[in-house]
């Protein structure tokens, strides 16, 4: 399986860190990597941490200014690609086809290609134009997926609601994580309540 994984420059860094630590550790996934400047400083102010940590995670990273690399054609042969975090920047320019730099392109290839694309877009509160271009993209194909918190796993640290996003961006592209924490069904409010 090969995923490619972008990170733009919105907070959260540490989603895509995440995510790149997790496919490492699963194995048999082939991880392409672009990472946006905008990225680079974002995860070095928020985590401490350069891009050559994030390049040690991937078996092929691209500079966001090479066009002409592997992910921006269609012949180039993926199971999709995640952004995650992806900044209102980002989103709105994969909206637009606007594809100037290789991630948006890379992204655009897996819409026109018809494969999975996921987008951890980091916003808070959405305005119109935002909810519009989710909308726009949704029905492109594309999966809007925020990093919204769940508390049913009880989270004991910031780890574990970033663990529990990146675990729901794994199903997504079809790699259940086997440690994923999931609702079971039996603890309902009504069973609490008894």
């Amino acid at each position: 399986m090969r995923i490619v994984i972008g990170i733009s420059g919105a907070s959260g860094s540490v989603y895509g860190f995440r995510l790149l630590e997790k496919l490492r550790a699963r194995g048999g996934v082939e991880i392409h990597l672009i990472i946006t400047r905008a990225a680079e400083r974002t995860a070095w102010l928020e985590m401490g941490r350069p891009a050559a940590d994030f390049h040690a995670l991937a078996d092929a990273h691209y500079s966001v200014d090479n066009i002409g690399a592997a992910p921006a054609s269609g012949s180039f042969l993926t199971s999709g690609m995640v952004i995650a975090p992806c900044s209102i920047h980002s989103m709105s320019a994969i909206a637009m086809g606007l594809s100037g730099n290789l991630l948006v392109r890379a992204a655009d290839v897996c819409l026109k290609e018809r494969r999975r694309l996921v987008l951890m877009v980091r916003e808070s509160p959405f305005h119109i134009g935002h909810l519009r271009t989710m909308v726009a993209l949704a029905e492109m194909g594309a999966i809007i997926a925020p990093p919204v918190p769940a508390f049913y796993p009880k989270p004991e640290s910031a780890m574990d609601i970033v663990d529990h996003s990146v675990d729901r961006v794994l199903d997504l592209l079809g790699l259940p994580g086997a440690d994923t924490q999931r609702w079971d069904g039996a603890r309902t409010v009504a069973a609490e309540e008894e």
